[in-house]
């Protein structure tokens, strides 16, 4: 077996030696061999091979509006990452304004599926699988930017940011926690035609609400992600009118668009549960 390899690694090298190869005819066949290589990946192998060489683990510097663009350019489906629609059929009556007919615990008792697709140091790609009516309640990404993209169904998504300076107000009292003003960002309901939407740090809704308004898919990929030894622990929110804690002046429009912020724990009855990824895998 040794002689016959090393009878066929000699007859390469003749060949090699012989070949009047030229700058152009290589550079030709390592173009063909990359196209080849590329259009084998699959979809999801293009974003990781994306996230890997722009995201790093500190945030800094922040992606380049370049960067958004190309990202958002690399737009996947749910056969791409192993998913299948579902059916709209468990919507049980409910629709859009029944979700909120319904009390909270009703709301969150409904489990979402977390599909872990890759996390390292500088980002985290993952799948949010919802069931009609479940909710991911407000909750912040701070010092984080977050591309988020429907896969299939629609998500209603209501995301705050706060007003600067801070502007708190007192509660009922001593044992409360205080409030703090912000301003509404979005307040719509997505689905896979809106494309891919972004939030920062400090702009483009960083405390967000989602409502599954049918059986529906998200894929999140954030950058850098959750690290409370780094400062970007979770935390979550209710959220109050405006009148609550305000004098009501000046114009109703205007009243709408800001809400008071009360930190509260991680809900107890916010139900995840882990599932297994099916997507193509990816090369590391």
């Amino acid at each position: 077996m040794l002689w016959k390899l090393q009878k066929a690694s000699d007859k390469v090298r003749l060949f090699l030696q012989n070949k009047p190869f030229s700058t152009a005819w290589l550079q030709f066949q390592f173009q063909r061999h990359f196209h080849m290589e590329r259009k084998n990946s699959s979809k999801v192998q293009g974003l990781y091979d994306f996230c890997k060489k722009t995201f790093t683990p500190s945030g800094t510097p922040p992606p380049s509006s370049q960067a958004v663009r190309d990202l958002c350019s690399l737009l996947v489906g749910p056969a791409d990452v192993g998913l299948e629609e579902q059916s709209s059929d468990d919507d049980r009556g409910l629709g859009f304004s029944g979700l909120y007919g319904l009390n909270r615990v009703a709301r969150w008792a409904q489990p979402i599926t977390y599909l872990d697709i890759y996390e390292c140091d500088s980002f985290t790609m993952c799948i949010f699988c919802f069931p009609t009516s479940a909710v991911i309640p407000l909750h912040d990404h701070p010092g984080m930017t977050v591309f988020s993209k429907v896969l299939y169904g629609s998500m209603h998504v209501k995301a705050y940011d706060w007003v600067e300076p801070a502007r708190f107000q007192e509660t009922k009292g001593p044992g409360y926690r205080p409030v703090r003003l912000a301003k509404l960002a979005t307040d719509k309901i997505l689905t896979p035609q809106y494309g891919t939407s972004i939030l920062y740090p400090k702009s483009g809704g960083n405390m967000h609400c989602f409502t599954a308004v049918t059986p529906c898919a998200v894929l999140d990929i954030l950058t850098p992600p959750y690290n409370e030894d780094a400062g970007r622990k979770c935390t979550y929110y209710v959220d109050y009118p405006f009148s609550t804690f305000s004098a009501v002046n000046g114009a109703d429009n205007e009243k709408e668009e800001y809400a008071w912020l009360s930190e509260i724990d991680t809900p107890d009855d916010l139900h995840m549960r882990p599932g297994v990824y099916a997507g193509p895998a990816i090369q590391v």
